[in-house]
């Protein structure tokens, strides 16, 4: 699947976006989680602010467990608008 980090998030991640791959069973959660363990404390200070799409649907909770091949964005809040 691929996750992509958008604005801050990108910044904090240090790339726009990766793919990855996940145990079956895996949570939006348990994905984000992994990522901020490998990619560092910027954005694992971020992660918690983001709001998380999953193929273009909110998944506030983050217990949505992905699809193969499905697309998780992390979106931090925006300012002015």
């Amino acid at each position: 699947m691929t996750l992509r980090y958008f604005a801050g998030a990108g910044a904090a991640a240090g790339v726009p976006e990766e793919r990855v791959s996940a145990p079956e069973g895996s949570t939006v959660a348990d994905l984000i989680a992994d990522a901020c363990d490998r990619l560092g404390p910027g954005l694992a200070r971020v992660a918690p602010a983001c709001s998380v799409l999953v193929d273009g649907e909110l998944d506030a909770e983050r217990g949505t467990v992905p699809a193969d091949g499905a697309t998780v964005d992390l979106l931090p809040p925006f300012a002015g608008g």
